[in-house]
C-alpha cells in the first residue's frame, strides 16, 4: 500500500517511466530515519545526464510541492528528502496507519490481477513410481504448491500437473528384480518397501552379475512393446503407488490438476521424432539419435537410445508441446531440482530449433538438495527418509508440546497435526530455494526461533486476545484511528502490514516462496513487539484506544493466516 502510495506521487515527474515499473526499483531503508520508501536514483542518472543526486533532489521538491500528485494529493501525508543519490520518503504514520489498517482487514486484502487472462502451468513433485515419498520429495512438492497458491493470489490461471515418472528403464530393473528375487505375497502386503527392496537388491546384485543391466533393457522393451504380463505387472506397481501418494498429498493438504505421467505422452513421441527428423535435426551419434546443440555450448540432447526405445529427453519434449498446444498454457514452470539444469536448457533449446518461439515462456525453477542431518538419501542405495514417518514424528512431537504446555486445549489431536506437517513445510520454505537445506526436525518443530509453530502461536495468540476484548462487539461503536496507534512499534507493524501485496508479487516474480516466510516472521516479530511494548487490555483503558490497538492486531492475524495459507500452511485458531 505504501509503496503502491510511493510510486503514485514520484511516477508523474518521471515520465519515462510507469508507476508500476517504480514498484519494482523501490525499496525498504536499512533504517528508520533514512524514510520509510526510498528510490534509488543511479538507475536514472544517464538517460536523464544528472548526477543521482540532483536527480533525487529534483524528485524531493516536486513530490514536497504536490505537483498535482505528491504531497497535496494524499493530504499532506507524504514527506521527501535527498540524501545520497536516494529519494527517501517519509509518511505521516497517524495519516496513514488507519487506513493500512482497515485495508487490511478487508477480505482479499494482498490479492492482485498482474497475472489476469494469463495461464501458467506447474509441473511439480513427480515421484517415481514403485518408489516411496521421501523427505526429499517435499521440496518440488510444498515449492510447487505454494507457486500455484502465490499464482491464483496474483490473477494467474494456475494448473498444477504431477508429472509421475512412471515409464523408463527403471521398469526393466524392477520387473527383473521382482521375477528374480520377489512374490506376490510380499508384495501386496507392503507394496512401496517390497519394491524399493527389490530396487536396491537389484543395483546390489548389478555389481556382481553386469548382465542384468541387458536384462532389464530387455524387460522395459517389452513393456513398451506391449507385452501383456509385463504390461500388468506394470499397471499394479503404479495403482499401489498411487494409493500411497494419494494418502501423503492428503496429510499435506496439496491437491493436482492433473495427473499424467511419463507414459501419458507415449502415443505423441512418434509425432515430436518425426517432426525433428522432417526439419533435419536428428542425427546419429554411437548408435543414438541426438540433437546437436553445440552452437549453444551444450551437449547434444539425446533423442532415442541405440535400441531404439525412447529417453526421457524426448518424452520431455512431447510434455512441453502437450502444455502448449493442448493445455494452452502461456509459462510453463518446471519445479525441479537444479541437478536437472543442463537437461532443461537442452529441452529448450531443441523446443527453439523446432521453431517454437513460446519455448522462451518454459522456466525451470529449481532448488538445492535436501539432506537429512547432512546425509543425502538414495532410493538406490536404500537410504530413504520416509515422508509419511517424519510427518508422524513432528505431528508426535507438536502433540508432546501441547500437552505440556496447553494440557486443556480443545481439539489437541487436531491441532498438533496442523502444527507438526506445518513444522516440516516451514522448515523448508523458509529457505531461499536454490539453496542446499539440512532437514532437522526437532528445530522445525520448536515454538521458539523462526518455525512455523512461532508463526502459528502468534496467530492464535492475535485470536485469543480478540475474543478476550470483545472485538467484534466493540467494532458496532467504534472505528479505527491513527492516533489511537501512537507507539513507534504500531508504525512498524503498519508498514510490514503495508506490503503484503508487493511480497506476494515478489515471490511471483522471482518464484521464491521464501519471499512470503520471510515477510511473516519479520510481520510477526514486528507484532509481538507492539503486543509486548504495554498491555492492550486493561480495567481503565480508553474503548476506542483498545478498538483501534485490536483491529491492528485483527489486521495482523489476517495476513498471517492468509500468508501461510499461500504457503500451504493452516492457521489454527487455538494452541
Amino acid at each position: 500500500m505504501l509503496m503502491k502510495s510511493a510510486a503514485a506521487a514520484i511516477a508523474p515527474h518521471l515520465p519515462s517511466i510507469t508507476a508500476e515499473q517504480l514498484l519494482g526499483m523501490l525499496e525498504v531503508p536499512p533504517k528508520r530515519e533514512m524514510g520509510d520508501v526510498c528510490l534509488p536514483c543511479f538507475t536514472f542518472a544517464k538517460t536523464l545526464r544528472q548526477s543521482p543526486q540532483m536527480i533525487a533532489e529534483r524528485l524531493a521538491g516536486q513530490v514536497n510541492s504536490g505537483g498535482g500528485n505528491g504531497e497535496e494529493a494524499f493530504g499532506g501525508g507524504i514527506r521527501a528528502s535527498a540524501i545520497g543519490g536516494y529519494l527517501n520518503l517519509f509518511f505521516a504514520d497517524a495519516h496513514w496507519k488507519s487506513d493500512i489498517v482497515e485495508a487490511a482487514l478487508e477480505e482479499g486484502y494482498g490479492l492482485s490481477a498482474v497475472g489476469q487472462d494469463k495461464r501458467v502451468v506447474i509441473d511439480m513433485s513427480s515421484p517415481n513410481i514403485a518408489k516411496p515419498l521421501g523427505i526429499g520429495h517435499l521440496r518440488s512438492t510444498m515449492i510447487g504448491n505454494a507457486l500455484v497458491n502465490l499464482y491464483r493470489a496474483t490473477g494467474y490461471k494456475a494448473e498444477n500437473v504431477n508429472h509421475l515418472g512412471d515409464w523408463g528403464t527403471q521398469f526393466g530393473k524392477l520387473i527383473v528384480a521382482y521375477r528374480r528375487w520377489g512374490t506376490r505375497e510380499a508384495l501386496e502386503s507392503e507394496p512401496i518397501k517390497e519394491s524399493l527392496r527389490l530396487y536396491v537388491k537389484f543395483h546390489e546384485e548389478i555389481e556382481r552379475e553386469p548382465g542384468l543391466e541387458d536384462e532389464a533393457r530387455e524387460a522395459f522393451a517389452n513393456l513398451e512393446n506391449g507385452d501383456d504380463e509385463t504390461r500388468r505387472l506394470w499397471q499394479y506397481f503404479v495403482d499401489e503407488s498411487m494409493k500411497e501418494f494419494h494418502r501423503v498429498y492428503a496429510r499435506l493438504g496439496v491437491k493436482f490438476d492433473h495427473y499424467l505421467g511419463e507414459s501419458f505422452y507415449n502415443d505423441k513421441i512418434d509425432g515430436v521424432v518425426s517432426a525433428l527428423r522432417e526439419q533435419a535435426l536428428l542425427e546419429e551419434s554411437d548408435g543414438a539419435q541426438v540433437v546437436r546443440l553445440e552452437e549453444l555450448g551444450l551437449p547434444p540432447c539425446i533423442i532415442l537410445k541405440k535400441d531404439g526405445s525412447t529417453i526421457y529427453g524426448v518424452r520431455d519434449l512431447a510434455t512441453a508441446i502437450y502444455r502448449k498446444q493442448e493445455m494452452h498454457a502461456d509459462e510453463i514452470l518446471y519445479v525441479v531440482g537444479a541437478e536437472q539444469s543442463l537437461h532443461f536448457r537442452q529441452v529448450f533449446a531443441v523446443l527453439e530449433k523446432m521453431g517454437h518461439s513460446w519455448a522462451e515462456e518454459c522456466r525451470h525453477v529449481p532448488f538445492g538438495l535436501m539432506t537429512v542431518n547432512g546425509k543425502k538419501m538414495s532410493t538406490r542405495k536404500g537410504k530413504v527418509v520416509f515422508l509419511e514417518e517424519v510427518l508422524d514424528e513432528a505431528v508426535e512431537r507438536a502433540l508432546q508440546i501441547i500437552l505440556e504446555k496447553s494440557p486443556e486445549l480443545k481439539d489437541k489431536e487436531k491441532v498438533a497435526k496442523a502444527v507438526g506437517v506445518g513444522a516440516v513445510i516451514f522448515g523448508d520454505l523458509k529457505h531461499h530455494r536454490q539453496l542446499s537445506v539440512d532437514f532437522n526436525l526437532e528445530d522445525a518443530v520448536s515454538f521458539d526461533g523462526e518455525t512455523g509453530p512461532y508463526l502459528q502461536y502468534t496467530h492464535a495468540r492475535i485470536r485469543s486476545l480478540l475474543a478476550r476484548g470483545n472485538y467484534s462487539v466493540l467494532g458496532d461503536s467504534y472505528s479505527v484511528n491513527g492516533s489511537h496507534l501512537a507507539s513507534e512499534s504500531t508504525w512498524e507493524c503498519a508498514k510490514t502490514l503495508s506490503r503484503y501485496e508487493t511480497v506476494l508479487q515478489e515471490a511471483v516474480k522471482d518464484n521464491e516462496p521464501f519471499v512470503v516466510a520471510r515477510y511473516l516472521l519479520d510481520l510477526a516479530k514486528d507484532f509481538n513487539r507492539f503486543y509486548n511494548s504495554g498491555k492492550i487490555l486493561t480495567a481503565d483503558a480508553d474503548k476506542a484506544v483498545v478498538f483501534s490497538q485490536l483491529s491492528l492486531a485483527a489486521a495482523v492475524a489476517n495476513v498471517l493466516s492468509h500468508g501461510l495459507a499461500m504457503l500451504g500452511i493452516e492457521a489454527p485458531q487455538e494452541m
